[in-house]
Order: structure tokens, then C-alpha cells, then sequence
């Protein structure tokens, strides 16, 4: 009795001491300011409109989503503490947290969740467009239970639901006018765990600490500063003074990388890019000459030598692509490299013969055609894939001019204007590829004025049905059947070249700690994140 009374006194001081602990614990953490160097500045703070990478980047900490997820991939809580899926897949429910107010002070509830998706997402979203296409209706019996109704099932859903891909938005704030021209564009209020102060043009983005998140404690920092700086030899050096704290997705130049992660003070990682999957290719418009023509564009995807860029322009940072959907998939077996092989050694002279017979002979001066080249303003990786295609096509008879534009007047020209022959430019296949895929051919998703969408123009009926086949195809096996075969006509098809899948490397400080806490990398919220003291 004696022994078991003494167990029973240590173990209630033991639970007295860490609950003592947890406090100071807590303590020790809290503070600080983290600096994130962002590269380019965003184009706006709207990311129910745009996903222009460096928007989620700073977003992704105001806005919450109704769920996270794990390195695993499989979802987790957020303002969605749990939910249910009907047996014929058509319902889903989630049970919203209470209690969870948004950065102006006013209450969470299922009718945001409504209108986020429903009047925002679903029409406007560049990628919710294909999520969502399903979903009929949200029913909100009560403020704290949101019911999804979808015409069929739809389990890629399950894996958009992200403060990055599907962000959380007041209908009190948003709702009022036009959303595309919403007052709050650059004044983002969401839930999440910073709140929005100031957006300082050419230099910062400010978020202070919300105090009244609802994760009680979190999150740790006081406030993180999001830096603009357009040189990419003063992003290296305010890195390498400690004048931030963290840096990725090729904020810094890849050349540096390597040296900067062997410096005592300083840590770098591949990780928290799982669920983004990026591929860099090059686009081209598909609604004219000459790229109207599929032997012209087989050809150019032939001249291109993908493992010089990936060696001399991302030092070593990717692999080979060999079509639109990651090798990433691989495990699920949805991707597959049994498509046309352009990656070959005499690509050049392939090319030229595909010129030939696509009524493109070399003139007396050795050019076919010129053609004006649009780079990815995204820094000097772009600049200088630009100029290694340059060189590659001028072996081809194609004479190639270069335009760099900011990111606003690049994002018109291409997904509005369609004022353009080739682009370069790097999408994500996501967690699905019915969320990063489809976006960039199917039909559909031809949409003016809408980002990141199916810019080139080129569809075909048989890959659209192929895709809406597979969005609800159950069976695994014959799922990936069908992602085979439009991956080998898309690929035959060309209407993109399809370079590296991208390796993107963080750089970030050693006394930073639990940074990168989920597969979304630095497009998580960072409420975790703190100061080692």
C-alpha cells in the first residue's frame, strides 16, 4: 500500500511539475522577429485569385484552412476539427472548431465556409475551378457543421483543403462588392496565426503575432517580415549576416546555395516541398503560327538539353521531367515514362528534320522563323534559361528574342492577353493531379484572365475525357490506365517542354526551430515556429 501511495504522490508532482514546466517552456520560446526573404514580390495579397508562388508564401500565415496535413500526406484538423464521408463518396461534413474568430474580432462560422468556397473558389480560384467542379452545394445546419454535396465523388477534394490552397475567407469583409476588385485584396483578414499590419511596395510585408489565435499559446514569433529584395547578390549577403532568417523556393541563387548551407550558422533542407512538386517547362501558344503546328513544337522540345539546365543553370537541383505529371507519383502509379522520349542525343538533328517537314526551311541566312521568348520573372535562373533556350533554338534555325516583364504585366500578357509565343514558366502538380494537372489541360480551364490555368490554348477531346474519367475513377488500377494514356498524347502532342522537376533547397538559421512542419514547406503558417534562446 505503501509503495503504491508513493507512486501515486510522484506521479500527481510529476504532472504538478510539468504543468509548472509548461509555462516557462512556453516562455522560452516565445518572441522574435523572422525575417523571410521572398522572391519576386507578390503581385497582390489575393490568394483566393491568384497563385502566384510568392503570394502563399506570405498568405499562407494569415489565412487558415479547414485542414493541414502531416509529412504522410493524410489531412489533419484545422478550423475543420473532424469530418465524415458518406459511403457513395458524395457527402462530406465537417464538424467546424468553435469558438475561432477571424483577425477583425468577429466569429468563424459554416457561412464563410459557404461563400469561401462556393462564391470565391469555385469560380474564380485558378485551380479551385477543377477542385470544386463537383461540389454542388454546402449546406450549414448550424454555425459549427459545414455539409459538402457533390455530384460525384470527388477524394482528390480531400487534399485541397490547405490555409494555402483553399484559404478560409470572411463573407462579412469579402462579400461586400466585386471580389475581384475586393477592397482587402492587400489588406488580407483570415483566421490564422499573423495578422496583416503592412505591405510597404518594393521593400516588406508585415504580420504581427495574432493574440487571439486559437490555438492557445501560439504561435511563438512576434511578428514575421516578409523582404523584398530584387538583387539577387544582396539577398545572399542579408542571408549570410543574419539579416534573415530564411529563405526558398530559389529566393537564393542556386550557385550559393551549397556554399551558404556549410557556414556554421546557417542550415539548409530539401523538405516541406512534398505536396508541390514543381515542373519547369517552357509553354507554347498553340493558337497560332508557328507553334500552332505540333512538328514544330516536337521539334523544339527535342533541342532542348535537360540535363545542362538542371547541371549549369539549378546546380544540380532537379531531374530530368518527362511529361506533365511528377515522378513523385510514381508510388501511386499514376505517373509513367512510357511516353515519347525527347531527351535523346541527337535531339538537334530530329529537330531539324521535324522543321523541314513542317514547311519551316532555313533561309540563306540559316533562319526558319524568330520568335519573341517571355522569362518567368522569378530571378536570375530565368534570365539565364532564357538565354541557354536562346542559344538552343538558334542551332535549330529559330532565332529567339528575350522579354522580362514584372510579374503583373508577365501573368496579363500570358493568361489574359495571350500576347505571346513562349514562355517559360514552372507549375505544381500538387497532391493530385486532378488539383495541378488538369488546370493546365484540360478544356475547361481555358479561362481569360485567370492565372496558372491552361495558357497554351491546346486540348483535346480525348484528354478532357480521360481526366473527368479519372477525377472519379475509384478503381486505382484503372485510374492510373487512364492517367497513362493522356500522359503519352499530351506528350506526343507537345504543347509544352516539359524540362526538370525542381528540387527547391530552403536555406534557413540554425537557431530557428520547428520551421518546416509540414509538406507545404514555407506555404505553412509557421505558428510553431520559435527561437532556440
Amino acid at each position: 500500500m505503501i509503495a503504491k501511495a508513493w507512486s501515486r504522490m510522484a506521479a500527481a508532482a510529476l504532472a504538478a511539475l510539468m504543468l509548472a514546466l509548461a509555462p516557462a517552456a512556453e516562455a522560452q520560446k516565445r518572441g522574435g522577429t523572422l525575417v523571410m526573404i521572398t522572391q519576386p514580390e507578390p503581385p497582390t495579397m489575393a490568394a483566393y485569385l491568384s497563385t502566384s508562388g510568392p503570394i502563399g508564401q506570405v498568405t499562407a500565415k494569415v489565412f487558415d484552412g479547414l485542414l493541414e496535413y502531416g509529412f504522410d500526406l493524410k489531412p489533419i484538423p484545422s478550423l475543420a476539427e473532424s469530418w465524415s464521408i458518406s459511403p457513395d463518396g458524395k457527402t462530406i461534413t465537417f464538424k467546424l472548431r468553435q469558438g475561432v474568430k477571424f483577425h477583425d474580432g468577429q466569429p468563424f462560422t459554416s457561412a464563410d465556409v459557404k461563400f469561401t468556397i462556393m462564391e470565391v473558389l469555385k469560380k474564380y480560384h485558378p485551380r479551385g475551378i477543377n477542385t470544386y467542379r463537383d461540389l454542388k452545394d454546402i449546406e450549414t445546419p448550424d454555425a459549427s457543421t459545414a455539409v459538402f454535396k457533390l455530384a460525384r465523388p470527388a477524394p482528390y477534394l480531400m487534399m485541397a483543403l490547405s490555409g494555402y490552397e483553399s484559404p478560409m475567407l470572411p463573407q462579412h469583409i469579402y462579400g461586400k462588392g466585386d471580389i475581384q476588385h475586393s477592397d482587402y485584396a492587400n489588406k488580407p483578414i483570415g483566421t490564422g496565426p499573423f495578422k496583416f499590419v503592412e505591405w510597404k511596395r518594393g521593400e516588406y510585408v508585415r504580420l504581427d503575432r495574432n493574440p487571439d489565435y486559437w490555438k492557445k499559446g501560439l504561435p511563438y514569433l512576434d511578428r514575421i517580415v516578409a523582404r523584398f529584395i530584387a538583387d539577387s547578390a544582396t539577398r545572399t549577403a542579408v542571408m549570410e549576416k543574419g539579416e534573415a532568417q530564411i529563405a526558398g523556393f530559389g529566393a537564393l541563387p542556386y550557385n550559393d546555395v551549397n556554399r551558404l548551407a556549410k557556414l556554421p550558422t546557417l542550415a539548409m533542407t530539401t523538405k516541406g516541398y512534398e505536396m508541390v512538386s514543381p515542373i519547369v517547362e517552357l509553354d507554347f501558344n498553340t493558337r497560332k503560327p508557328p507553334f500552332d503546328n505540333e512538328k514544330v513544337r516536337q521539334a523544339v522540345s527535342y533541342a532542348i538539353d535537360r540535363k545542362f539546365i538542371i547541371d549549369n543553370i539549378w546546380f544540380g537541383f532537379g531531374k530530368p521531367a518527362t511529361g506533365p505529371i511528377s515522378s513523385n507519383f510514381a508510388p501511386t502509379g499514376l505517373y509513367t515514362a512510357d511516353v515519347t522520349n525527347y531527351n535523346v542525343p541527337d535531339g538537334v538533328e530530329r529537330a531539324n528534320k521535324l522543321l523541314d517537314e513542317a514547311g519551316y526551311p532555313k533561309k540563306a541566312d540559316g533562319i526558319r522563323f524568330e520568335i519573341v521568348h517571355d522569362l518567368t520573372p522569378y530571378g536570375e535562373e530565368w534570365q539565364r534559361f532564357g538565354e541557354y533556350v536562346q542559344q538552343a533554338l538558334s542551332k535549330i534555325g529559330i532565332k529567339a528574342s528575350l522579354r522580362y516583364e514584372d510579374v503583373a504585366t508577365w501573368l496579363k500578357r500570358i493568361y489574359t492577353d495571350y500576347d505571346f509565343q513562349l514562355t517559360s514558366n514552372f507549375l505544381y502538380n500538387l497532391a493530385d493531379p486532378v488539383i495541378g494537372v488538369h488546370r493546365e489541360y484540360h478544356s475547361n480551364s481555358i479561362k481569360k484572365g485567370t492565372v496558372f490555368v491552361n495558357g497554351t490554348g491546346w486540348s483535346s477531346p480525348r484528354t478532357d475525357e480521360l481526366m473527368n474519367l479519372a477525377t472519379v475513377e475509384p478503381d486505382p488500377k484503372k485510374r492510373a490506365e487512364e492517367y497513362h494514356e493522356f500522359q503519352k498524347l499530351v506528350v506526343a502532342a507537345a504543347p509544352i517542354v516539359w524540362t526538370h522537376e525542381l528540387t527547391f533547397p530552403t536555406v534557413y538559421s540554425k537557431r530557428l526551430k520547428d520551421i518546416i512542419t509540414t509538406p507545404l514547406g514555407i506555404y505553412g503558417n509557421f505558428d510553431h515556429a520559435y527561437y532556440e534562446k
